[in-house]
């Protein structure tokens, strides 16, 4: 199955390559083969953060980053997440959330993670233009989340095993369109870590499907929304980026992301350059790797903060150490951040938005 699943989007991936690899491809075949590029490459990381989530719940390591977060925030994010399956199936979604703000003491990553993996089994298991809904409840000391859709439903005597490791019931004998069957195992760990439930329903087979999750809803909601906190960033110019990263592809395909982006930008290839850079024209934000020769990234963020002209320079690991313990080094070495390869654009964004600002570097 893994091998089968993993293989599956490098064929139209070599296929896209040679498109473009073509000299006088037109340019709507070069969109296109992008495009494709673009839908493969995410689903072998969706594929790849399934495998290192098996291995995180089989050794009992998965660790939650728990905030106070809205529940609409991470709904947006669940919603956004499914949406390119929606629309490529024509399906139908209709939101039904509570009009009151509910904030839950939660990691927003993971939590969007379990509904996002609800709204796209319903998309798969839907014929064409079906229809899903979610719904989102306030009960006593609980918020429940429903996704429901129209689709092939689950036998009653087969829903216990819908939450097992590798189980793809399928009643029409026709494999969900790629996937390891992990995701509602997973789905159930993150949920029960918080504290919460999961459960299946179906009438039976061709009469839809319906999960609902239930998340402990804390007694005082004194955290209030989290935009609603935070104070508005002052309007300025695109920032001075240093990346640092030893892969030149990876490093000047993320230089001319961020230029894309209005920023100015340094790319340096190795520590040592990556310092003398830093000190020879300050950067407003530093995204460093993390594996890097000679000088990895931990010495060189220690070397930064002793630094007095760069100790208030807000540093990124971009790297693709993600463990818990990777996060704990880092910040024992002065990193801000941390986000792990391949960077999603739009977190890219909305770190170099928000990192400057909340942690405002030193006068210099």
């Amino acid at each position: 199955m893994l091998s089968h699943e993993l293989r599956n989007p490098l064929a139209p991936i070599r296929n896209a390559v040679t498109l473009l690899q073509e000299a006088h491809a037109e340019a709507a075949l070069r969109e296109q083969a992008c495009a494709i590029l673009d839908r493969q490459v995410n689903h072998m990381i969706r594929l790849v953060d399934d495998l290192l989530d098996i291995a995180r719940i089989s050794r009992g390591s998965i660790d939650l980053q728990k905030r106070p977060v809205s529940l609409a925030a991470v709904v947006e994010s669940a919603v956004e997440t499914g949406r390119p399956l929606i629309e490529a199936s024509g399906h139908r979604l209709a939101l039904d959330l509570p009009r009151e703000p509910l904030v839950l003491s939660a990691d927003p990553v993971r939590l969007a993670q379990v509904i996002a993996n609800l709204i796209n089994n319903a998309a798969k298991y839907t014929a064409p233009g079906g229809r899903i809904g979610l719904r989102a409840r306030a009960e006593p000391g609980w918020v429940s989340v429903s996704v429901t859709d129209n689709g092939i439903g689950i036998e009653p005597r087969l829903l216990p095993q819908v939450f097992e490791m590798f189980s793809q019931i399928d009643s029409t004998r026709r494999r969900a369109p790629g996937g390891l069957g992990i995701g509602l195992a997973l789905a159930r760990q993150l949920i029960e870590l918080h504290g919460g439930s999961i459960e299946a329903h179906s009438e039976g087979l061709g009469r839809g499907s319906r999960f609902t999750v239930r998340i402990p809803l804390p007694a005082s909601q004194e955290a209030a929304a989290v935009q609603a906190s935070m104070p508005a960033r002052p309007a300025e110019a695109g920032h001075r980026v240093l990346v640092v990263d030893d892969n030149v592809d990876a490093a000047d395909s993320l230089g001319m992301m961020l230029e894309q982006m209005g920023h100015s930008v340094q790319v340096s290839y190795d520590g040592r350059t990556a310092l003398a850079a830093a000190r020879r024209n300050v950067p407003d934000i530093v995204l460093l790797d993390l594996d890097l020769p000679q000088l990895d990234g931990f010495a060189v963020a220690r070397l930064l903060r002793q630094d007095r002209r760069l100790d208030g320079v807000p540093i990124v690991a971009v790297t693709g150490f993600g463990q818990e313990a990777d996060r704990s080094r880092a910040r024992q070495a002065g990193f801000d951040e941390h986000l792990v390869k391949p960077v999603d654009p739009d977190v890219l964004r909305s770190t170099l938005e928000l990192i400057p600002w909340k942690h405002a570097p030193a006068a210099r």
